[in-house]
């Protein structure tokens, strides 16, 4: 039952939401606290991608039942009898940390932390299922992983200058150029399970134009932010690779499209390694 929690909360991704977390606020906070630092940072890599994922496979069942990359570290297909569980697991892991996180932070940062979670929760569950509105569904997902760096930014209590601003659109837009991307492999899943997503609307040959439009647009804002932090435009150049070799199939093939969510996944180790060292350099030498 452990191991299929975990594995429904993808591990292999937990650093994608932790580590925004982690790094805004060693940037942005003098002096870090350590108690928000640790609270945060487990709560973001663990908890958090419990409820996020958790409550998708959930609700995702019939589509994932029908999705031959489901059952490993792209996500688990959970047995109906486990479904309570996921759902129970998430509110108890969520819980104590939300709270505790809420009482340390001043009012913006509350409000930061509820977005996120309300996203987190909006995207999957009955009644909201923003994950079938298109384009919403991409922006939600956005949320997910850019949320963290806001609410990091959001305790510190420093007002956000023009560059921040720009590295966090161009987050942005790689959020939802990854999310656009990764919905392309399940288009033929999707279908048959009757669930809408931007990549069943559009087709998945304008959807990957879509992904590698908002690749590119991130590449240009990061440009924009000034000397040394302009260098992770350079970033954009792996993704593109990724998603170009797939801009002509259609929604018969679309499930090829996997190969590149496969390199996606590795890309997103190299480019977190690029951002720490180019960070630790811009606070030593800048």
């Amino acid at each position: 039952m452990l191991q299929q929690v975990l594995t429904s909360s993808r591990p292999l991704s937990w650093v994608n939401t932790a580590y925004p977390f982690a790094l805004a606020l060693l940037l942005l906070e003098r002096p870090v606290h350590p108690v928000l630092l640790v609270l945060g940072v487990v709560y973001f890599l663990v908890p958090y991608n419990i409820a996020m994922y958790g409550i998708n496979d959930v609700f995702d069942y019939e589509s994932d039942l029908r999705n031959p990359r489901k059952g490993g570290v792209e996500g688990a297909v959970l047995a109906p009898r486990l479904h309570r569980t996921v759902l129970v697991a998430s509110v108890v892991t969520n819980v104590p940390f939300l709270v505790a996180l809420l009482l340390l932070g001043g009012w913006p940062s509350r409000i930061v932390l509820l977005v996120s979670v309300f996203a987190v929760v909006a995207y999957s569950a009955p009644g909201l299922r923003f994950k079938e509105r298109p384009v919403l569904d991409s922006i939600t997902s956005a949320t997910h992983f850019v949320s963290p760096a806001v609410y990091a930014a959001a305790l510190a209590d420093r007002p956000l200058d023009a560059r921040a601003l720009l590295l966090l659109a161009a987050f942005f837009a790689w959020g939802m150029a990854s999310h656009a991307f990764g919905a392309v492999q399940d288009v033929p899943a999707d279908r048959e399970a009757g669930i809408d997503s931007i990549a069943t609307v559009l087709g998945a040959r304008r959807t990957v134009a879509f992904a590698a439009s908002l690749y590119a647009v991130a590449g240009v804002l990061a440009l924009l932010s000034g000397w040394p932090t302009a260098l992770t435009a350079l970033l954009a150049i792996p993704y593109l690779a990724m998603v170009v070799p797939f801009l002509s199939i259609d929604d018969g093939t679309a499930e090829r499209a996997n190969r590149g969510w496969r390199r996606f996944l590795g890309i997103n180790y190299g480019a977190g390694a690029f951002v720490t060292i180019l960070a630790l350099a811009a606070s030593v030498y800048g």
